[in-house]
């Protein structure tokens, strides 16, 4: 939890409380369903959450945003960002049914009214967002194919809406040939720990 606080110290106390039950409530949840790899429970807090919050060091979701997490698998990046951002409705969605139990069990216990975890294909989703962020599910361009028609033109944050991908490595390659506008943000710039060396942040709009 003080890795969060590093980074983030204007965290009120409601958001604190909240971000300490969560190495409580993944180590159970994940005793039952493997939703975060074994040997990652014990560094929830860098590689799952704070690794989360990297979409909140480029923009800081105004009231009223709307935020689709496709493949959300136990969470991430939607329910930290969902503490971190009280006033932005959040979306989580996934295939595995399993996972989104954990999900909704995972909100409750926070208390977090401003989220609605949902068992379904993104390609299903019919309504539209402002912008669609997700942690690596696919490559770029497959993701794109779901993606894209899932976000409105019309924003009102400090960036344009569209979608805010978290990857590791190197994917210039995918990048290379992707017909829309795009900033890469190198997560080490926000963050001094070494797992974050090689994450990134697209925003592509």
């Amino acid at each position: 939890m003080e890795i969060i606080k590093n980074y983030f110290d204007k965290l009120s106390e409601k958001k604190e409380k909240q971000f300490e039950k969560l190495q409580e409530l993944f180590s159970e949840w994940n005793s039952k369903i493997n939703v975060v790899s074994r040997k990652d429970i014990d560094h929830l807090y860098e590689r799952h959450v704070l690794h989360s919050l990297s979409i909140a060091k480029i923009v800081e979701f105004k009231n009223g945003t709307s935020v689709l997490d496709i493949g959300t698998g136990g969470g991430f990046p939607g329910i930290p960002l969902a503490i971190m951002f009280p006033m932005v409705d959040f979306l989580l969605v996934d295939s595995i049914g399993k996972k989104i139990k954990v999900v909704n069990e995972i909100k409750g216990a926070l208390g977090l009214e401003n989220v609605k975890a949902l068992q379904i294909r993104a390609e299903n989703v019919s309504e539209s967002f402002d912008f669609v962020i997700s942690r690596a599910v696919t490559n770029l361009p497959d993701f794109l194919k779901i993606a894209s028609y899932k976000y409105s033109k019309k924003g009102f944050n400090e960036i344009p809406n569209g979608i805010i991908y978290l990857k590791g490595g190197d994917f210039a390659v995918e990048l290379k040939n992707l017909k829309k506008k795009f900033k890469l943000y190198n997560i080490e710039d926000f963050f001094d720990e070494e797992f974050f060396k090689t994450k990134k942040v697209v925003h592509i709009y």
